[in-house]
């Protein structure tokens, strides 16, 4: 069993015939994702790697069945693609595109409250199920492998590396989300352990976040008062400067909130078992697993 994505997922691409969107439809099925259609505006007809391509997002679905888009437009659109790919009632939409208004993205959190779709990203790697061949996402398949271990991030970058170790420790994955590192997600943290945490083929999960907002914070008080299975987490960020912005958005530490010492202080009273070394948090859960 995984979360969000499976065997069974219909996926589209819109922006298909863009050079990502075409890069990414290719390697999303060459992973064995059930990629059924593509849209762009005024490109109906064509097709991408033997994918059909659409004007709309109702179009594909009407014709293909899709249940799952993932997003390759350019930013001044990304917003306009959110809201098409919601009313067409998918069921998860990943929004890979950075630089969507922060303002842009309370408005669609607020709009989504009362619908069933999960909204992965923006500026956000993706996610990937290897025991289900299922990927909706820019991650190397490479460094992923059929396993029991879920994994949630805010960064793209350390998903794939701690992926990587992972996978070398013998264990692999069950599902790997990466929510993305602006201020406003369209999925947190705590959304993606509470999934994991009831997935019975999960047995342990690795948490990585950054510094900037209080969203491990908050996932700290989750695990502790509702999380039965061991967690492994590490905090980015730990020797930037108060004040500076570091890489993605949301990490930023204003006030002196949203420090790594406060997010590991947190974790750690929350029972996690705190990595502070990122070449190690794969050695770290195997250690975890074997009871050591």
């Amino acid at each position: 069993m995984t979360i969000l994505l499976n065997e069974n997922t219909r996926l589209l691409v819109q922006g298909a015939t863009g050079g990502e969107g075409s890069l990414h439809t290719r390697l999303c099925k060459e992973f064995g994702t059930n990629v059924v259609a593509g849209v762009t505006p005024g490109r109906e007809g064509q097709e991408v790697h033997g994918v059909p391509v659409f004007n709309t997002v109702a179009r594909a679905v009407e014709k293909t069945g899709a249940n799952a888009s993932i997003i390759f437009v350019p930013a001044a659109f990304a917003t306009s693609a959110m809201y098409e790919a919601i009313d067409a009632g998918l069921e998860l939409v990943v929004t890979i595109t950075d630089g969507t208004p922060t303002l842009d993205m309370v408005a669609i959190r607020n709009y989504i409250r009362d619908k069933t779709v999960t909204l992965i990203g923006p500026n956000c790697p993706g996610l990937i199920s290897p025991p289900a061949k299922a990927k909706a996402g820019i991650m190397p398949a490479q460094a992923f492998r059929p396993g029991r271990v879920g994994m949630v991030t805010r960064s793209g970058t350390l998903l794939y590396d701690t992926a990587g170790q992972v996978s070398a420790q013998g264990l692999g994955q069950s599902t790997a989300v990466g929510i993305g590192g602006d201020p406003i997600p369209g999925t947190t943290m705590i959304t993606i352990l509470k999934a994991l945490n009831a997935d019975p083929d999960t047995d342990a999960i690795v948490m990585i976040g950054e510094i900037g907002g209080t969203a491990e914070i908050e996932a700290a008080e989750y695990i502790k008062a509702e999380v039965k299975k061991p967690v492994v987490g590490f905090i980015a960020g730990a020797s930037a400067p108060p004040g500076r912005r570091m890489g993605h958005a949301g990490a930023f530490i204003s006030g002196g909130r949203g420090t790594a010492d406060e997010k590991y202080a947190a974790m750690e009273a929350a029972g996690v078992v705190v990595s502070r070394n990122p070449a190690e948090i794969g050695l770290t859960i195997k250690r975890v697993l074997d009871g050591k």
